[in-house]
């Protein structure tokens, strides 16, 4: 039996680490006149670092520093402040033991993709990794799931990817793959709601259903 290919989402899919994307945009933007609140930086988790500060930034010089800051402060609190998820670890081990390809799909950029895998135990747990560098366009728009299916060598029919955000489940549809929506992450089911996910999971552990549901 072929296995269809699961591609996820890194960030409030498999790990849990909203609070310090949190921390990392509150020290940023410390001493700022304007300044995004926690509902409006959530919105936006899942897109590139750099598009997300634009809108409060003055410039591209303004953009930098505070990508500086952020980074900065990342690099500093990332292993206090990151842990997968409940059954996130085993079921993907158990994923690769059934022959199921394996991708991450993130906006975030390598070094901390990499990193945050290894912290987590997951350092060998994907046969590809598709970071914020890898693509010119990015979530929410397909190009970085079309990138993870070629280097599979799998068909978007026969695909499923898992992600928290609506960013995600908008980059699956247009991709052609289908969607499964992570309801343990940020974003709550009426904000997943209008991106019309495919499928619906409580829990990381509900993983060998979909796989079942889309290998039949």
């Amino acid at each position: 039996m072929t296995r269809p290919a699961l591609l996820f989402d890194l960030d409030g899919t498999l790990i849990d680490s909203v609070g310090l994307l949190l921390e990392c945009m509150r020290f940023a933007f410390e001493g700022r006149e304007r300044v995004p609140t926690t509902a409006e930086w959530v919105a936006g988790i899942g897109t590139p670092l750099r598009a997300q500060l634009a809108e409060w930034c003055r410039d591209a010089t303004d953009v930098e520093a505070l990508v500086t800051r952020y980074r900065d402060y990342q690099d500093l609190h990332l292993e206090r402040l990151t842990a997968p998820f409940p059954a996130v670890v085993e079921t993907l081990a158990w994923a690769r033991a059934e022959g199921c390809p394996t991708a991450i799909v993130t906006s975030k950029g390598r070094g901390m993709t990499v990193r945050s895998l290894q912290h987590v135990g997951l350092g060998n747990a994907f046969d590809t990794v598709v970071t914020f560098e890898e693509t010119e366009r990015h979530k929410p728009l397909p190009d970085p799931v079309w990138l993870a299916l070629e280097r599979l060598g799998a068909r978007p029919e026969a695909a499923v990817f898992v992600g928290d955000s609506p960013h995600d489940m908008h980059a699956g549809r247009a991709a052609g793959v289908t969607t499964a929506a992570a309801l343990w992450g940020p974003f709550t089911r009426d904000e997943l709601a209008v991106a019309s996910p495919d499928i619906w999971m409580s829990g990381f552990h509900e993983l060998p259903d979909v796989v079942a549901s889309l290998a039949r």
